[in-house]
């Protein structure tokens, strides 16, 4: 069972990891900042949250497993808001998107 556990938790981990690579290819390879941001935060949040997913499989069902799902949670709440918040800002203070040329 403990096989199974550890073949899980890695595969969470190494999924995070891999969403984290391309959100930062992502990054350095998109035009414009709303299309960054759009790929940052999309990332950020599932990127994390695999990885913490992973470590509470790994940990198994502790109060640290416990406090890590709830670090989930504030993450995905909080996240996908200031991202959103980050982006009409520049919308408002006349930031355009980029268009193709």
């Amino acid at each position: 069972m403990e096989f199974w556990a550890n073949l899980l938790a890695g595969a969470f981990i190494v999924g995070g990891v891999f969403f984290m690579l391309v959100g930062s290819v992502g990054i350095v390879r998109l035009p414009d900042f709303y299309t960054r941001a759009h790929a940052a935060g999309k990332v950020d949040t599932l990127g994390i949250m695999l990885f913490i997913a992973g470590l509470i499989v790994y940990e198994g069902w502790t109060l640290v497993s416990a406090k890590l799902a709830l670090i989930s949670v504030f993450i995905a709440l909080t996240s996908p808001v200031a991202t959103h918040h980050m982006l009409r800002r520049a919308l408002a203070y006349g930031l355009k998107p980029w268009t193709r040329p």
